[in-house]
């Protein structure tokens, strides 16, 4: 719950590269309600429910605009330097690292909102998580295993150059290749994500049962929701954690090797790209609301 709710919110700049600069403004102003439809396709809210989730989410985003936006528009610019000449994977981690600190700035902030809401919980609206989870899990399982590896190797990569794409406009023939070859390299790996997920949603039913119904003070609400934001952001099973700092190090270490890649022009390119994103947000930034 808490982490959908940072899902739908924080819309960091550096990740604005997936995206064109209008749909990044659009999806960012509609970040509460986008938040509120899946928290109410999950948990089912009554009228009253409704009326205080909509309105925590409206003040939270405010604080998001004025507060954190400022320092994403900052991140945007050094990375506007870093992306005019060569990098290298510490480089590159060191932004990733600053994404992860800033989830886990917006995840403090959500969890008042997230442990009122979790008190205002019945057993219905637990059952009705279980069940969408259920669900949703059965639909991503199936389109998981879609197809034969190749297929979603080559789906994989496709996506990877989109999004390469989006930054450094049109690759060429050698770095494609190269992408292709950093992909088949790398660790990833959907049956430990899947698991994750998984564990994931039984800590959340588990946190949330002695919660639902006001059966916990306020206090004890937070300490249970703000526990469960940072297993969601840092999970306790060891193995996990190594696997993603080991995916992580590969991510790095790609692209470091695409950019190094990179000519004059697609450097251009990529830094008038990250310009534009940076504009965007601090026009969203100057919005009072």
């Amino acid at each position: 719950m808490v982490r959908r709710i940072i899902g739908a919110l924080g819309l960091l700049a550096c990740a604005g590269i997936l995206q064109g600069c209008s749909v990044l403004k659009l999806a960012y102003n509609q970040a509460p309600e986008l938040a509120y439809r899946y928290l109410d396709a999950h948990l089912d809210f009554t009228s009253e429910q409704s009326v205080q989730v909509k309105a925590r989410l409206q003040q939270l985003q405010a604080w998001h605009r004025q507060t954190q936006l400022p320092a994403y528009a900052g991140l945007l610019q050094q990375l506007q330097g870093q992306l005019s000449r060569d990098t290298t994977p510490t480089q590159a981690c060191t932004v990733a690292a600053d994404v992860r600190g800033k989830l886990d700035t917006l995840a403090r902030q959500a969890e008042p909102l997230a442990a009122s809401l979790a008190g205002s919980l019945d057993a219905g609206q637990l059952r009705h998580l279980a069940q969408k989870f259920a669900k949703d899990n059965a639909k991503e399982d199936a389109e998981r295993l879609a197809g034969n590896p190749e297929a979603r190797q080559e789906k994989r990569l496709q996506q990877a150059l989109e999004r390469a794409e989006r930054l450094y406009g049109p690759l060429n023939n050698a770095q494609q290749a190269l992408l292709a070859r950093r992909l088949e390299q790398s660790r990833f790996d959907t049956r430990l994500s899947f698991a994750e997920k998984q564990r994931r949603q039984r800590d959340a039913l588990a946190t949330l049962q002695p919660l639902a119904g006001g059966q916990a003070s306020p206090e004890q609400a937070l300490a249970a929701v703000r526990g469960l934001a940072e297993r969601a952001l840092v999970s306790p099973d060891p193995a996990y954690r190594a696997y993603l700092d080991q995916l992580g190090q590969d991510n790095c270490q790609a692209f470091a090797d695409l950019h190094n890649s990179t000519s004059a022009a697609q450097r251009s390119q990529a830094v008038g790209t990250l310009r534009a994103y940076m504009q965007d947000i601090q026009t969203l930034s100057a919005r009072k609301s």
